[in-house]
């Protein structure tokens, strides 16, 4: 055989292995838009759980506080007058049973003229369905808050961002290069590492733990701060001393994921404990919280324990 003949194979035999090694090398970033950013570590979820809420009052609102021992919070000029609404828009039991249900979780933080998105949970078609029933306009949506990199809570933005809105994203600057690049190239994105103040009155705890990286939102109310979690991988007893630095009215309310499913009894009861000498005054547990939990903590809080679902809305007035 002619020694062109077969040489021109070999070479183009070994142009296409090199081809193909670097297409398999390079990593394949999904569009933001269609439907949802890529995830970049891949979580772990949990079952889901099923116990039934209660779903007679969609609606609480808190009247002040008793004053105890441990605090008593008296409303600065920042806060006084400003009534504060969270509406939870995303998680995996309903309180509304109008709302679809998916294991993550959202809330929308409407205080004085801002509105604050607060996570996006897994789903964006649910996200926006569930905002959509409860009147939420993703128009109004002034930032977006993201607790952590994990995919269910997360996954939502990309649609969110495909309605045309454009809000301000802060993320822990922890969070993967290529992720930070795909929402950059779409709106503005800020990165987060320690504790600041975002908007008048909405605070973040900037960067916390390491496996994963994760913040927690802070919202002054004429009660005291409101600490908000996604599902507080850092801990949840020490995300809540982080914020409550924040402020000296001390911490009113925490809501959200507590990261306590398939906790111990003892474990649990430690971290009651450190609630209360911290000052806690409400719970809203939810999302990844655990049935146990938040069964021990609404013993323990009783009448200041808040059920909390998708669909709930929590009213803080002065």
């Amino acid at each position: 055989m002619n020694r062109r003949h077969w040489v021109r194979p070999i070479i183009l035999a070994l142009i296409g292995l090199v081809c193909l090694c670097s297409h398999r090398c390079e990593p394949l970033i999904t569009e933001i838009i269609t439907p949802q950013i890529t995830e970049m570590t891949t979580p772990t979820l949990a079952p889901v759980e099923t116990t039934p809420r209660p779903t007679a009052t969609v609606i609480a609102t808190l009247a002040p506080p008793v004053a105890t021992p441990t605090m008593q919070p008296t409303p600065t000029a920042t806060t006084e007058g400003e009534t504060v609404i969270i509406t939870v828009v995303y998680d995996n039991n309903a309180y509304d049973p109008r709302l679809q249900t998916a294991w993550g979780f959202g809330c929308v933080v409407e205080r004085d003229e801002t509105t604050v998105l607060f996570d996006t949970g897994r789903d964006g078609a649910i996200l926006l369905s569930n905002m959509d029933a409860l009147g939420i306009d993703p128009a109004e949506i002034d930032i977006v808050v993201l607790s952590h990199i994990h995919g269910d809570h997360i996954g939502g933005l990309g649609d969110l961002l495909a309605t045309g809105v454009r809000p301000t994203v802060y993320v822990p600057a922890s969070f993967p290069a290529s992720f930070k690049r795909q929402v950059r190239a779409i709106t503005t994105l800020q990165e987060v590492d320690e504790p600041q103040e975002l908007l008048p009155g909405i605070h973040t705890t900037g960067q916390m733990g390491t496996n994963p990286v994760e913040q927690a939102l802070v919202v002054e109310t004429p009660q005291g701060l409101v600490v908000i979690t996604g599902c507080a991988h850092p801990g949840i007893a020490e995300m809540v001393r982080r914020a409550g630095q924040i402020d000296e009215n001390g911490v009113y309310l925490v809501l959200g994921g507590f990261h306590l499913g398939g906790a111990s009894r003892s474990r649990i009861a430690g971290i009651i404990t450190a609630f209360r000498e911290i000052g806690v005054q409400k719970v809203a547990p939810c999302h990844c919280t655990g049935d146990l939990a938040i069964s021990m903590f609404a013993a323990e809080y009783g009448d200041d324990f808040i059920h909390n679902d998708a669909g709930k809305i929590v009213e803080i007035t002065p």
